[in-house]
């Protein structure tokens, strides 16, 4: 659904509606991804692009299809742009999924687009062929929730939106320069360095958490070999969970089904009441009309 196809895809030459992984740009999304889950931040995914002579998005779509998206420009054909990494780092579109309704408009006269919300915006899984699995994009998207962007070192902390204090809870934070050796990079917490708490000056350095995090995982594949059968039953106990979660979601889509047929309704209703007092055309209001109720038949068909 819609006029641009995400970079890494494209139309499926048997069935020009479905799309299918670029042979040419998916690897290039795919690395994107890797390097963003590995820690590093987004100034240099652009470097690294850049320095390798990587097609930015915009030109690549003109220079194979003729048709412009963003700006194109001939003079810097590999230069990245941060906006551009972030944009496909945060597209759940390269897991499978097709994503309607980010964007709304107040009224059909006015062209600015406004962010929805949440309930508003329709997702509807495994709709085309994942380039990214689902691990690795719910991964990214942590380093996002706990530091939306890379330090002033270029990096983003691979454990960004994972640590929290155990006294305040607040959030602990990598604390890194230029001129401290990295042995000595250490997370402290946020609650007490910008006194949002009455928690206490501590920390721990970053050298031991990874020792820490390494020895549980080989703790846990040690316990997975030795008692595989209760790992097992640890693993389907996990997967209720996670299936709970999922049943959670569907009611979830559901309700936002049910709003926004009420919306097309409210629309709807709109359009022919423009229509009779003259506000819009005749050709506005069938091609109006038409998409919206093209909307609610595939609404009601997922319902």
């Amino acid at each position: 659904v819609g006029t641009t196809i995400a970079y890494g895809y494209m139309k499926d030459p048997n069935d020009p509606k479905q799309i299918i992984p670029d042979p040419e740009a998916a690897p290039i999304v795919k690395r994107i991804f890797e390097m963003s889950a590995m820690g590093i931040g987004i100034v240099k995914i652009c470097d690294t692009l850049s320095k390798e002579k990587i097609l930015r998005p915009s030109v690549y779509l003109f220079q194979k299809t003729g048709r412009k998206s963003g700006n194109p420009n001939p003079d810097k054909p590999y230069h990245w742009a941060q906006t551009s990494v972030r944009r496909i780092l945060s597209n759940q579109v390269y897991c499978g999924d097709t994503v309607n309704f980010k964007t709304y408009s107040k009224s059909n006269k006015l062209k600015k687009r406004l962010k929805n919300d949440p309930e508003n915006v329709l997702i509807f899984k495994d709709t085309h062929v994942a380039i990214i699995d689902r691990v690795t994009f719910d991964v990214v998207q942590k380093h996002f929730e706990g530091k939306k962007r890379p330090n002033s070192l270029g990096n983003v902390d691979k454990y960004a939106g994972y640590l929290f204090c155990g006294e305040c809870k607040s959030r602990l934070y990598l604390r890194q320069g230029r001129t401290i050796a990295p042995e000595t990079n250490n997370y402290s917490c946020s609650g007490h360095s910008k006194r949002t708490t009455d928690c206490t000056a501590h920390y721990i350095r970053a050298v031991v958490l990874d020792k820490i995090v390494l020895t549980a995982l080989k703790e846990m594949t040690v316990f997975a070999r030795e008692h595989s059968e209760e790992f097992v039953e640890k693993f389907r106990a996990s997967s209720n969970v996670e299936a709970k979660r999922r049943l959670k979601e569907v009611e979830q889509q559901k309700e936002s089904y049910k709003t926004r047929l009420t919306q097309l309704y409210s629309i709807t209703k709109a359009l022919y009441e423009d229509r009779a007092v003259g506000r819009i055309t005749t050709v506005l209001f069938e091609q109006l009309s038409a998409d919206y109720a093209q909307e609610k038949t595939d609404i009601q068909a997922r319902t």
